[in-house]
C-alpha cells in the first residue's frame, strides 16, 4: 500500500476495525451454536429436566426438535469443531 493510499484510506480504519469485530463475534457465536458438544450437552439437560419433573414430555419433544435442528444446520453449513 502506497503512502497514498494509506492516508485516503486512514479515516476507513475504524469501520474496518468494527466490520472486523462484528465478523469474529458472528463466528463465535456460530461455533457455539452449531457446536455438536454443546447441543448433546443441551440434550443431557432436557433429558434430566424431564426426569426430574421440570418440564412436560411436549416441552422436552419442542426443545429436542429445536436442538436437533440446530445440528443438522451445523452440518450444512460445514461446522467442525475446533480442537
Amino acid at each position: 500500500m502506497g503512502l497514498f493510499t494509506g492516508l485516503v484510506t486512514l479515516p476507513l480504519a475504524p469501520v474496518k476495525g468494527v466490520m472486523w469485530l462484528a465478523e469474529t463475534l458472528t463466528e463465535q457465536a456460530e461455533a457455539q451454536l452449531y457446536d455438536p458438544g454443546r447441543i448433546a450437552a443441551e440434550m443431557q439437560e432436557v433429558a434430566d429436566e424431564v426426569a426430574a419433573g421440570e418440564i412436560t414430555e411436549e416441552e422436552a419433544a419442542a426443545r429436542e426438535d429445536d436442538l436437533i435442528r440446530r445440528l443438522n444446520e451445523g452440518r450444512a453449513r460445514g461446522y467442525r469443531p475446533g480442537p
